[in-house]
């Protein structure tokens, strides 16, 4: 049974002989002292428990924001070097900072971004034929690194890296926060030891290389990037602006990275788990005009079933050579792909419609949300309602009222 501690308030008797003998004064410092007995102690359980108070002006409430420190952010540039792989990343970091910065004119710079080279010069030639002048070399850093990036390239596909860069990579690896690679940068990272037992991807060309020369790491070949602990990967080219905008968003939220997608005009923000492979583009690469225009008439009608008959009659073939032809030329059946650009379909349409899952699910063929559902884990592995979430570009109430506005 609980016991409560009761504290009688004075009674106007009381009141009237505490004004007598001490003066108003005395009367309210009584009265304020027992307010506080009671305010200190309370039951629970029978037990007295302490409440601690905030008082307006106290420390608590004075104090002032956190300011968000300088991330240093390295990346590494070998001769022969993939442009994109280096310069994407670096130009995602630095308009990051440059947003947040004129947001945030008082704090100090989210990131210094920096290129190191693996050689004795300051300066690298890309495999483009571009001179870049790094901010060093390797063997003059110091000081702490946060995040470490490997950009891939000729020099590291043709394991013309020096041991000495190796073992930088491997001491280095040891004191930063993060570290990963970008494209065949991988294949230096593997060099070193550092996905010996992780789960690894890199540009699917040399995804069968990567597992046959470092069979201790799991390759796998899909995915845009991968994160396993501190160490990160990601596939081939644009896919290493994917993992940069991913790290930011780590660091400061989905709100700066959906800011630094729109400023830098990327289309899309790809999960990590997104497949490498865009099942539109693949149908452009054929050689058949027939198959190239089917994809158009496909993408119209995702909402009819889109059985191998049905697509047949679409380019004058029997259901039977048209399924042989198909698979030759595209390397996957006919299902298959259909399924590839349902999911691409309804990816578009969960980031930037508000569509219900039934609707969407409905539009893009699925038939219901479980299927839609089903497909999303074994394809992209995350749910519908995850990747809306989580990669969408605005607030429903955002852009109701955009909408609102633009109808009025």
């Amino acid at each position: 049974m609980n016991s409560f501690r009761f504290f009688r308030l004075p009674s106007p008797l009381y009141l009237r002989e505490r004004r007598t003998r001490n003066g108003s004064e005395g009367m309210v410092r009584c009265y304020e002292e027992r307010i506080k007995v009671r305010s200190r102690a309370t039951t629970r359980r029978g037990k007295y428990v302490k409440r601690k108070h905030r008082q307006s002006g106290s420390d608590f409430n004075n104090k002032e924001p956190v300011q968000p420190r300088t991330r240093r952010v390295m990346l590494i540039a070998a001769p022969g070097t993939e442009i994109l792989d280096l310069v994407g990343p670096f130009q995602v970091f630095a308009r990051a900072a440059e947003m947040f910065s004129r947001e945030n004119p008082r704090s100090a710079p989210i990131y210094s971004v920096e290129v190191i080279t693996t050689s004795r010069q300051r300066s690298v030639v890309t495999n483009g034929g571009l001179r870049i002048a790094a901010h060093d070399t390797f063997r003059r850093v110091r000081g702490e690194i946060d995040t470490l990036l490997i950009a891939g390239g000729s020099a590291i596909e043709n394991d013309e890296i020096g041991v000495e860069v190796v073992e930088w990579i491997r001491k280095v690896a040891r004191r930063v926060r993060r570290i990963g690679s970008v494209c065949t940068g991988a294949l230096l990272l593997a060099r070193a030891g550092l996905i010996d037992g992780r789960k690894a991807t890199t540009h699917w060309n040399w995804c069968a290389l990567l597992a046959r020369k470092y069979p201790r790491a799991d390759v796998d070949p899909n995915p845009i990037f991968i994160r396993d602990e501190n160490v990160y990967t990601s596939a081939g080219v644009t896919a290493g602006m994917d993992l940069a905008l991913a790290l930011v968003e780590e660091d400061h939220g989905s709100r700066l990275a959906l800011q630094v997608a729109r400023n830098l005009v990327l289309y899309l923000r790809r999960p990590g788990g997104q497949s490498q492979f865009s099942a539109a583009l693949a149908l452009q690469l054929t050689d058949r005009k027939p198959l190239r225009e089917l994809e158009s008439w496909v993408l119209d009608n995702l909402s009819k079933p889109l059985n191998v008959p049905m697509l047949a009659e679409r380019v004058a073939m029997s259901p039977r050579n048209f399924a042989r032809v198909f698979t030759q030329e595209m390397k996957t059946t006919p299902a298959k792909f259909v399924e590839r650009l349902r999911v691409e379909a309804a990816r578009r349409r969960l980031e930037e419609s508000l569509n219900s899952m039934e609707t969407i699910a409905e539009e893009c063929g699925f038939g219901n949300v479980n299927s839609m559902r089903n497909v999303f884990q074994r394809t992209l592995r995350i749910t519908p309602g995850h990747y809306r979430r989580h990669f969408r570009s605005m607030r429903p109430a955002q852009r109701r009222t955009k909408a609102k506005a633009r109808s009025a």
